[in-house]
């Protein structure tokens, strides 16, 4: 296994963990299910919520938490693996 890119692996992540965040209060409003996991969420989340303002807030933040956790990880993985 090579080396990861730590930016560019902090990306995608953060894009599929906002991608996630959004569709997750999108389905909740819709199906009306969910509430203990938004409600979870939106203690570190501050705005999010399952309405469409609500989601793209937690998109937002998704993005930015996600980001970070994927450098993180390759950093981490980086440091172990090679």
């Amino acid at each position: 296994m090579g080396k990861l890119d730590v930016m560019v692996f902090g990306l995608v992540f953060g894009c599929l963990w906002s991608l996630c965040i959004l569709v997750l209060a999108l389905v909740s409003k819709v199906a009306n299910r969910g509430k203990g996991i938004i409600k979870l969420f939106a203690k570190v989340y501050v705005g999010y919520g399952a309405t469409v303002p609500g989601s793209l807030v937690g998109a937002i933040w998704g993005f930015i938490d996600g980001t970070i956790s994927g450098m993180l990880i390759a950093w981490a993985y980086n440091k172990i693996m090679l």
